[in-house]
C-alpha cells in the first residue's frame, strides 16, 4: 500500500509552488449529495462489519478456524470504515486536504497499516481454504480455533512491526515533501521496490496460487461426488458428499470474496506502477484509492448474500435476542 507514496510521475520539486485548493466545480445540490452518499457508505461499512464481528464473537457455533480469519478481516474493514474512509472521502470531494500535516501523517500510517492487514488476511483465507480442501483430515486435527487465533495475532503484530520499521527508515533516509492542501509522502526507489514485494507481489502471488489450487481440488471433489453417487452405499454417500459439498461451498464463497478484493486492489496498484511511464494524476489516484477502500464495504454484503448463518445472526442481533440467556448457543447454521 505504500506504493501510494511513490508518486514518481509527479513533479515533486514544483508541487508546493503557489499551491491553493481549487474551488468546487459542482453545484451545491451535487456537493450535498456527495456528502450524503459518502456518509451512507461509511455507515454501511461500519455497521456491516460490526455485525460480522458481533456474530462471530457471540455465537459459539461460529468459533471455527476459518471464521477467525473472517473476524480479523472484518475488524480491519471496520477500522477502515471508521478511521480511514471519512477523511479519504472528504479529501476526494473537496479535491484538497483540509486537515493539518500531523493528521495527514496519522491518516497515511493508519491506512497503510490497515490495508497491509487486509491483504494478508485475504492471503491467509486463501491458504486456509487450500489446506482445508487438500487434506481435510490433517486440517481438522492440526488447525484449531486457538491455532488460528495465534496466526491472526501474529499477522497483526508482524504488519505493525513492518509498518513501524518502514516509516522509521523512510523518515531517516528519505527526504519527503508535504505541501499545504496535500497529503502525499515521497520515498526513494529502493524503499518502493521493497514495499512493492512485501505488500503486493508476495501476498497476491499467494492468493492467486492458492485459489488456483483450490479450484483444481474442487473440480476433483465434484468428480468424486459423482462417483459416490454411483458406487457408494446411501448412508456413507450422504455423509461424505455433504462434507465435500460444504467445503466446496465455503471455498466458493470465499473465492468470491477474494476475487472482489483483487478487482478493487489491482486498478490502484497497476495505475501507481505506471508512474515511470505516464504522468500520474492525483485525482485518479484518489478515486482508485476510494475503490480500494470500498472493498471493506462490499465484504459484509457478500456475507449477507451467500451466508445464511449471517442473515440469521443479523436478525437475532437486530431483534436484540442476543441479550437473552444462552443466546450464544442458538443454532445459526441450520
Amino acid at each position: 500500500m505504500h506504493v501510494f507514496m511513490n508518486l514518481t510521475g509527479f513533479n515533486q520539486s514544483s508541487r508546493c509552488v503557489d499551491f491553493s485548493c481549487p474551488e468546487r466545480s459542482v453545484s451545491p445540490a451535487v456537493y450535498i449529495l456527495l456528502y450524503v452518499c459518502s456518509a451512507a457508505v461509511v455507515l454501511l461499512t461500519v455497521c456491516g462489519n460490526l455485525l460480522v464481528i458481533i456474530s462471530v464473537f457471540h455465537f459459539k457455533q461460529l468459533h471455527t478456524p476459518t471464521n477467525m480469519l473472517v473476524l480479523s478481516l472484518a475488524v480491519s474493514d471496520f477500522l477502515v470504515g471508521a478511521l480511514v474512509m471519512p477523511p479519504m472521502l472528504i479529501w476526494t470531494i473537496e479535491s484538497c486536504w483540509i486537515f493539518d500535516a500531523v493528521y495527514c501523517i496519522c491518516f497515511l500510517i493508519t491506512s497503510y497499516f490497515l490495508t497491509s492487514i487486509s491483504i494478508y488476511n485475504v492471503a491467509l483465507i486463501a491458504v486456509d481454504r487450500y489446506l482445508a480442501l487438500s487434506n481435510p483430515f490433517l486440517y481438522t486435527n492440526t488447525i484449531s480455533k486457538w491455532t488460528m487465533c495465534t496466526v491472526v495475532s501474529s499477522n497483526w503484530c508482524v504488519c505493525l512491526v513492518y509498518n513501524t520499521a518502514y516509516y522509521y527508515f523512510n523518515v531517516s533516509f528519505t527526504s519527503f515533501l508535504m505541501c499545504p492542501g496535500e497529503c502525499y509522502l515521497f520515498m526513494n526507489d529502493i524503499l518502493f521496490a521493497i514495499d512493492l514485494v512485501v505488500t503486493f507481489i508476495f501476498p497476491c502471488s499467494v492468493i492467486i496460487t492458492s485459489y488456483t489450487l483450490v479450484f483444481v481440488i474442487a473440480k476433483k471433489h465434484a468428480t468424486a461426488i459423482r462417483e459416490l453417487n454411483n458406487h457408494t452405499r446411501p448412508k456413507t454417500q450422504k455423509i461424505t458428499s455433504h462434507s465435500m459439498k460444504s467445503e466446496r461451498k465455503a471455498a466458493k464463497v470465499l473465492g468470491i470474496l477474494v476475487s472482489v478484493f483483487l478487482m478493487c486492489l489491482l486498478p490502484f496498484f497497476i495505475y501507481s506502477l505506471l508512474g515511470d511511464v505516464i504522468e500520474l494524476q492525483a485525482e485518479t489516484i484518489q478515486k482508485l484509492t476510494v475503490v480500494l477502500y470500498l472493498n471493506s464495504t462490499i465484504n459484509p454484503v457478500i456475507y449477507a448474500l451467500f451466508y445464511p448463518w449471517f442473515r440469521r445472526c443479523i436478525k437475532l442481533i437486530i431483534t436484540l435476542q442476543i441479550f437473552q440467556t444462552d443466546s450464544a448457543l442458538i443454532n445459526v447454521l441450520s
